[in-house]
């Protein structure tokens, strides 16, 4: 048996074009949605992330700005740049690159973005939400993957889920979104006794360890439904995720790639979040 690919760029490319839709709708009733990236300092990384937001924004027609700061920018500067930015009737979402310089405390930055306007769903506000099972901006990543899962019409309801990471970014939003899906959810991380057999009970494994080709065949039931969150750079230059693909594949029922597996939705649930944020705004 081989597994059938879920393709993220195929279902990113239909969710970028209804959403489309709306932001045109939106805009014939007098809102654009309008997006703010602030980005302090020159990682490479971080810089190839942020051109693609603006570059995707700009496809679907939301207006997007992007502030560019040297990396010995005051934390104070940066609080100040997110606050004229809360004030902005002409800015929805507002998303700070992360990683920051290690002068700028990232907790702090987080907690002054508006939770409304909290595309990226990190604030406690929109966390907190979450938790107790409140609509609200969810974790652009873990939204995804629940986004790729029902275009690919898998059901969570009354399947074992079975996170593999307990980020705040990745594993433990995913879980609470899979727990919202009514399913039974375990995470597991570097801790975890005998991992393998535990991820060899899941319906659904959510692979967010950040290490390369970690989750293998032997890790899977047959059947699976495999969702490879990692994205890593091997010394040779190529990408890989965290799941051992080739094995992967020949156990599981499902299985994402890398790239062109959840990489796509990333971005793609920031754009349905600015959207929603600029509904939200119009109807007030």
């Amino acid at each position: 048996m081989t597994a059938a690919i879920i393709d993220g760029k195929a279902i990113a490319k239909d969710i970028r074009a209804e959403l489309k839709e709306e932001i045109d709708s939106l805009k014939a009733a007098g809102t654009t949605p309008g997006l703010a990236v602030v980005i302090v300092g020159e990682d490479p990384a971080s810089h190839t992330y942020v051109n693609s937001k603006e570059k995707s924004s700009k496809e679907i027609g939301i207006y997007s700005e992007v502030h560019r700061f040297p990396a010995d920018l005051t934390e104070e500067a940066l609080l100040q740049k997110v606050n004229e930015l809360n004030n902005d009737q002409n800015i929805h979402g507002i998303l700070v690159q992360l990683p920051l310089p290690k002068h700028i405390s990232e907790d702090k930055v987080i907690d002054a973005i508006a939770p409304e306007k909290d595309v990226d769903g990190f604030h406690p506000v929109n966390v907190g939400k979450m938790v107790i099972g409140k609509d609200t901006f969810y974790s652009c990543t873990p939204y995804g993957i629940m986004k790729m899962l029902e275009k690919e019409n898998i059901s969570l309801e009354g399947k074992h889920v079975v996170v593999i990471g307990r980020s705040n970014i990745v594993g433990k939003p995913a879980a609470l979104l899979s727990l919202m899906n009514n399913a039974t959810v375990t995470i597991c991380h570097s801790r975890t006794k005998d991992l393998p057999a535990i991820a060899r009970q899941a319906d659904v494994v959510i692979a967010a360890v950040g290490i390369p080709n970690y989750v293998t065949a032997d890790h899977l039931k047959p059947g699976a439904v495999v969702i490879d969150v990692g994205i890593n750079r091997l010394e040779s230059g190529k990408l890989c995720g965290d799941v051992d693909f080739n094995s992967a594949k020949e156990v599981a029922g499902y299985i994402t790639p890398v790239p062109g597996g959840v990489g796509p939705m990333t971005i793609t649930m920031l754009l349905y979040n600015t959207v929603k944020s600029a509904k939200a705004f119009a109807a007030k």
